[in-house]
């Protein structure tokens, strides 16, 4: 019998939903760290320490990514 022990998502954030957060670092890839809730968004073109209006764009199991709304 097959046990899948494992949470389909840990997803705190919603696609197409708006999130104010602050900047927390900067990934490898040049991409900006933010978390609501404990769960990471990828935020491409920001700056560390930014506070802005993120929509998300995209969520898997571990981290979404989002954009800065203008």
């Amino acid at each position: 019998m097959f046990n899948n022990n494992y949470s389909e998502s840990t997803a705190t954030v919603e696609v197409g939903e708006t999130y104010e957060v602050r900047i927390e670092g900067i990934a490898r890839e040049g991409d900006g760290i933010a978390r609501v809730e404990g769960f990471v968004i990828s935020v491409p073109l920001i700056q560390v320490d930014d506070i802005v209006n993120l929509k998300i764009t995209r969520v898997l199991r571990k981290f979404a990514f989002g954009e800065k709304e203008e």
